[in-house]
């Protein structure tokens, strides 16, 4: 389906013009500073409690867990109450009983972190043991002589508090240029969907999207193993890796199962908007980057045409950009007007610094988008990621040097149920 005062006089002297000069050249300065910052403060990520109001729950509760976070990526909840999150430079971290614990989890596989949006990504758990951790990261490697980068998915073994019989059980063919983002998620038949973007028309990496020799630009679908799933599309076609599910992606932060069909659904980054969500199907080509809704950051169309009858639609677009990252369908109770709601995370609007937030997408009974809502954009913070807890709350990690994780409440709930 388709969505688409008096002023009095002065002595004019050499040094008092030399003197405007200097505090206007300051000024100007200053102001030049605070463009390249993005004009707008950032603002202390919050260490109290914060209502805020929305459309259909009218109070909910915004409760920073942790702070002192780096750059968070990605998290994880295990059954004993601990979340495990990942910081792009490389270090996994646990929260315990709401409490940000001091030391790292060592055993961690080394990771290049030393470009922007290169380092340690996603963490994902697996669903028969939950000592088993997998982690996607930008990988460094030698290609033809020469230091070059890759992604791998890794595997390894809680014991305790240390990760063990860490062993990279896929490494991506193709080079990164540091800017791949990966995103995991088990599927309920045991299988390992991972993202794997990188496709940039302005790093010359975006005819990946469509070459089925390389992995990046395409959605992949593995055995815990790492090896190719039982009945992938491309299994026996000489033209592509039997690993890949879905070919034509720009780069995918986001990855969630509808709750009633069951279907994958896959937030996508544009450059200069033509952000989308996909309903992601098996053999499927996206059309990134022959067909697009997008601009490229220099202005142009990124293609001739926005969508071609070979292409798989988007189910939700967006105009401008909201560098969408992580999302979940929203089935808990804590919620109930909620439920069925799509929640995105955002990093910026339109390139436009500080307006990250958390967007609400509502769909009727047809499965059409109705409507959207912008939340928590009072904090200016980047949104990387949102999961739905065990619990029920919805967890937010914001993307910053100084980052929290946040956990949306009702008010109700917690006023009469305090534990």
């Amino acid at each position: 389906m388709s969505h688409r005062t008096r002023v009095q006089s002065l002595s004019i002297t050499p040094a008092f013009v030399l003197a405007i000069v200097l505090a206007l050249s300051a000024v100007s300065v200053e102001h030049a500073s605070a463009q390249r910052r993005g004009g707008v403060p950032a603002l202390p990520p919050p260490v109290e409690p914060v209502v805020i109001n929305t459309d259909v729950v009218p109070e909910v509760r915004v409760v920073p867990v942790v702070s002192g976070l780096s750059h968070p990526w990605g998290m994880a909840f295990r059954s004993n109450g601990d979340i495990l999150v990942t910081e792009r430079e490389g270090r996994l971290r646990v929260i315990r009983n709401g409490q940000l614990v001091e030391e790292n989890i060592p055993g961690v596989p080394e990771v290049f972190a030393s470009r922007d949006r290169a380092g340690l990504m996603d963490v994902a758990i697996h669903p028969d043991d939950d000592r088993v951790v997998f982690l996607t990261y930008t990988k460094s490697i030698e290609f033809e002589g020469e230091p070059a980068l890759t992604v791998a998915l890794a595997r390894g073994l809680l014991d305790g508090d240390a990760l063990t019989e860490v062993t990279d059980i896929f490494v991506a063919d193709g080079l990164d240029d540091g800017i791949a983002a990966s995103r995991i998620l088990f599927h309920p038949d045991g299988t390992l969907f991972m993202s794997l973007g990188g496709s940039y028309v302005f790093a010359q990496t975006g005819e990946y999207a469509q070459d089925g020799s390389t992995h990046f630009g395409k959605l992949l679908r593995l055995n815990d193993d790492g090896t190719p799933a039982l009945g992938n599309p491309f299994v026996g076609n000489d033209d592509y890796l039997p690993e890949i599910f879905s070919v034509g992606h720009r780069n995918q932060l986001g990855l969630t199962f509808h709750p009633e069909t069951g279907d994958l659904w896959a937030s996508e980054n544009g450059p200069q908007g033509g952000d989308e969500v996909n309903i992601i199907k098996s053999g499927r080509n996206y059309g990134w980057p022959i067909a697009s809704y997008s601009r490229e950051y220099r202005g142009t169309w990124v293609s001739d045409t926005p969508w071609l009858a070979a292409f798989e639609e988007p189910e939700v677009i967006w105009w401008p950009s909201i560098a969408p990252s992580g999302l979940t369908f929203y089935t808990g109770e804590q919620f109930p007007a909620w439920q069925g709601n799509l929640f995105v995370g955002s990093l910026m609007v339109g390139r436009m610094f500080r307006t990250g937030h958390l967007e609400r997408v509502v769909f009727n009974a047809r499965g059409e988008e109705v409507g959207r809502e912008w939340l928590l954009t009072e904090l200016k913070q980047r949104i990387r990621d949102v999961r739905q807890g065990p619990d029920g709350y919805l967890y937010v990690l914001t993307e910053e040097e100084d980052a929290v994780l946040l956990r949306l409440e009702p008010v109700e709930s917690v006023e009469t149920d305090p534990n």
